[in-house]
């Protein structure tokens, strides 16, 4: 039998307060200075597509499960076809690794349906 592919609907940018949340986000990485310059990279950032399982390999993040209720919400609207905000990710080339500045409850309730999906992104 075939897979059922899902359709995700996206918005064609981050929504505006998704900057403040990385923003607040980041800020606990990195000093106030670093932080802005990698939010003003993310917002002239072109937008890219990454497949979910290869976003969560690359952050070495757990997936948060279904259980969780902003993962659980966002499921929902995935379900009724409302559109998802692009994540936001930035390369942490000192730690080698990819860091999930906001969409982490996005990335985790995409995964959950399709692991393959490919997720709109923007990444400094």
């Amino acid at each position: 039998m075939a897979k059922k592919t899902l359709v995700i609907q996206w918005l064609d940018e981050p929504a505006k307060h998704d900057y403040a949340a990385a923003e607040s986000y980041l800020s606990l990485l990195f000093d106030l200075a670093t932080v802005r310059r990698h939010v003003k990279k993310l917002r002239r950032a072109p937008m890219c597509e990454f497949k979910a399982k290869d976003l969560l390999r690359a952050s070495a993040l757990s997936r948060l499960g279904v259980s969780n209720s902003h993962v659980e919400h966002d499921r929902d609207k995935i379900i009724k076809g409302d559109a998802l905000s692009p994540i936001l990710l930035l390369r942490d080339s000192k730690n080698d690794r990819l860091v999930v500045a906001d969409g982490y409850h996005r990335l985790c309730a995409v995964y959950s349906l399709d692991e393959d999906a490919t997720i709109p992104s923007k990444i400094a």
